[in-house]
């Protein structure tokens, strides 16, 4: 299965939550870090319509979901 990949930034405590819960749900995830790489945070604004938000999640065959929330 593919990992749930995640724009985020540096300190991000929804970030950090979200980690917290893929890793008890035995899901891997590869994060990339929109501030560190121009390109990274291109691709997150293409994905989830414009918006400076983090996180921003592609769960695969599920699609973009942007903020977690603890579920």
């Amino acid at each position: 299965m593919k990992p749930v990949e995640i724009y985020t930034k540096e300190g991000c405590p929804y970030t950090r939550g979200l980690k917290r819960k893929l890793e008890h749900d035995g899901l891997s995830y590869v994060t990339y870090d929109v501030l560190e790489d121009p390109t990274q945070m291109q691709e997150m604004l293409a994905l989830n319509g414009q918006r400076r938000e983090v996180p921003t999640i592609v769960w695969p065959g599920k699609g973009v979901k942007v903020g977690f929330h603890g579920t």
